[in-house]
């Protein structure tokens, strides 16, 4: 290390980080890992299960619906995700604003996901959003 300390620190390239900060990016994100909670949801059902989860798209949006029969009745819920220019919108089956995710991009360097102004990690979003449609069906 050199003796200002500052001459072989490596330099942080903040304007790719933040141009990786954007809603598209992590809306695909949150899409690609939603398919993998969908995969692994349908993966615990019992076998010949009368129900089974899938993931639409639809343009700026995508939807995770359930589907199926439950006590001789069908069955049909959703949970829809969309890309709004500054936000990600969260949907019920009746189009109602479940809540919205934002991005901040801290002094660390890191993109942050808020719900309602508190940070989450993707995960934390996914459960919020799908528990409901995924465990609680009856």
């Amino acid at each position: 290390m050199s003796e200002n300390g500052e001459k072989d620190a490596p330099k942080f390239d903040w304007v790719t980080k933040r141009s990786q900060c954007s809603y598209p990016n992590v809306f695909k994100t949150l899409r690609l890992e939603v398919e993998e909670d969908v995969k692994a949801r349908n993966g615990l059902r019992p076998e010949n299960s009368p129900y089974e989860f899938s993931v639409t798209e639809n343009g700026g949006s995508f939807t995770v619906l359930l589907a199926g029969k439950l006590d001789g009745k069908d069955l049909r819920k959703a949970v829809t995700f969309s890309l709004a220019e500054r936000a990600i919108m969260v949907l019920d089956d009746q189009g109602k604003q479940m809540f919205e995710i934002t991005l901040a991009f801290n002094d660390q360097g890191e993109c942050k996901v808020r719900v309602n102004e508190d940070e989450r990690e993707l995960w934390q979003v996914r459960r919020m959003a799908l528990e409901e449609l995924m465990f609680r069906t009856n």
